[in-house]
This record gives structure tokens, sequence and C-alpha cells, in this order.
């Protein structure tokens, strides 16, 4: 079996996982420092869910999926900086921007710092992410159709 296949399945487990914490909380969504603060123990646990699948899913395919993807293709060179094999995935069409994905790199950064004190910029960052989950997700089902031909013919 292809290496690939695993980190696949290991992605849709992350992006599964999210898709449903997605579904469970779209009612929410656009979130206020106010609507934040009520939110029951459940559904803040299921915002927890969310955002570590976000995390999850974005760091498994940087660091792994699309390293993946490169070495599918067979790309040439030695790409020793992530913006080159973004630019690279973009070039030969597995992802269709760079530039988002450092966008979801960066949201996906700022689930890293906590703000328990500032209600108004988690209620922020929480919707900013919503929206780019669904890109984050497109990306994935895109990479998925893109190594599909590859993984058929070995």
């Amino acid at each position: 079996m292809n290496p690939i296949t695993e980190i696949i399945k290991v992605c849709d487990r992350h992006a599964d996982r999210l898709n449903w914490a997605m579904t469970e909380l779209q009612t929410h969504f656009p979130l206020s420092a106010n609507s934040l603060e009520n939110l029951s123990d459940i559904e803040i646990a299921v915002l927890d869910q969310f955002s570590t699948r976000f995390g999850k899913l974005q760091d498994a395919m940087g660091a792994k999926l699309f390293p993946a993807v490169l070495e599918l293709t067979k790309e040439q060179g030695e790409l020793k900086v992530f913006i080159d094999k973004l630019n690279r995935l973009e070039k030969i069409g597995a992802i269709r921007s760079a530039e988002d994905w450092l966008l979801l790199r960066e949201v996906r950064n700022t689930f890293a710092h906590d703000y328990p004190d500032d209600l108004e910029l988690q209620a922020n960052v929480l919707n900013q992410s919503y929206l780019l989950a669904k890109n984050l997700l497109t990306t994935f089902d895109d990479v998925k159709v893109f190594v599909e031909p590859y993984l058929l013919n070995n």
C-alpha cells in the first residue's frame, strides 16, 4: 500500500470530525462575545473539537500529505522551503492557491494562543476559522482527487 493512502486515512478522520463539529455548530455562527459566553459545556466541547480538528487536519496536510504528493508525482528538485512546496503544488494543480494555504496556516496558529479574557477576539478568530474550514476541507478534497490517478497507476 502506498504511504500516501495511510496519510489520507488520517486526514479523512480529521476531516470527518471537523465536518461533524461544523454541522453541530452551524446555528451558533457567527459568534459574538455574548453568544460565546452563553454556550453550554457540551457546545464548548464541540467548539474545542472544531478547533482541534481544524489544526490537526491543517498540520497533517502541510507536514505529511503535501510532501507525499510531491513524492508521488515525482516532482524534481529539492524543495526545502515550505512556500516553494506550496508554489509547486499550486503549479501542478494539487492545490488551488498557495496564498490561501498560508492564510489557513495563520488561522491555525491563532488557535495556539488562548485569549480567555477577550471573548470578542475569540469570537472573531472562531468566525474566521469557521469560514476558512470550508476552504480547508475543499483543499483536502482537491488533493484527494488530484492524487487518485497516480494511485491507480501504481
